[in-house]
């Protein structure tokens, strides 16, 4: 395994005016703090960009679409100081999102724990699969969906996140998260799932840009103390990683 596989991958296509960013690691697409710190630079740059209207937000494989933060790292936590940092990567990339000028398309083709379901709901709009379950294990390790619970309660509200929150070992369909509001389409595979994605992207960069830019600021009203509430929940995280019960969990789950 080579090291840029170990820190993972990022590449962006951009062609007809759509930003194709797709990332990948070989934990099934986790997160080490690395890969959320360039895509949180890739998605500022994107939104700088104006040969971009629109951007599309995959991982690579047919497995995972994400597994959320890395379990290595977060045993390798030492300090609360060190926690909060680890945890400010998914502050820094949601914020990124929702800052960012550009409508944002998630491709969810595959299943989503914890912070891949944050990512999944960060987005503007998101196809998913028959295949792609969610789930918020974050209890079951002793911490909690604390950085990322502002964007998922966005999407489903405060009643389906605490059912996802709290039955911590339980997977929710795709057809659940497409009814609470996560994913805004489901499709049967991953054929039919690009060639709708396809034809919404391509039909969403022929309007106009200003008014899309316009139109994002709508989406994401209300929104404006995440830039600061996120990195108080990620203080949270940084604290009860650093639990016995934590530690212990997350040995458990990596053996």
């Amino acid at each position: 395994m080579s090291s840029e596989n170990q820190n993972g991958l990022l590449h962006t296509i951009i062609q007809n005016k759509i930003a194709t960013i797709e990332f990948g690691h070989p934990a099934s697409n986790s997160f080490p703090r690395t890969l959320l710190n360039r895509l949180t630079k890739e998605i500022d740059n994107l939104s700088k960009d104006k040969s971009v209207t629109v951007i599309i937000l995959r991982s690579e494989g047919s497995g995972a679409f994400c597994a959320g933060a890395s379990f290595d790292e977060l045993l390798a936590v030492e300090n609360e100081e060190q926690g909060t940092e680890f945890f400010s990567g998914f502050a820094h990339l949601i914020n990124a999102i929702r800052n960012c000028s550009k409508i944002i398309i998630g491709r969810i083709h595959g299943k989503s724990v914890g912070g891949g379901v944050g990512i999944a709901a960060a987005c503007d709009y998101a196809f998913a699969t028959q295949d792609s379950s969610v789930k918020l294990s974050e209890l079951a390790i002793g911490i909690g969906p604390f950085v990322i619970e502002p964007a998922v309660s966005r999407k489903i509200g405060k009643t389906a996140m605490t059912e996802m929150t709290l039955a911590a070992h339980e997977w929710k369909s795709a057809i659940w998260a497409n009814h609470k509001g996560l994913f805004a389409k489901v499709l049967e595979n991953e054929l039919e799932l690009d060639e709708e994605l396809s034809h919404f992207a391509l039909k969403l960069a022929s309007y106009n840009p200003e008014a899309l830019a316009e139109m994002k600021k709508v989406i994401w009203e209300g929104t404006e103390k995440w830039d600061s509430l996120l990195f108080e929940r990620a203080r949270i995280s940084g604290k009860l990683v650093l639990s016995d019960f934590t530690k212990k969990a997350l040995a458990q789950f990596k053996n």
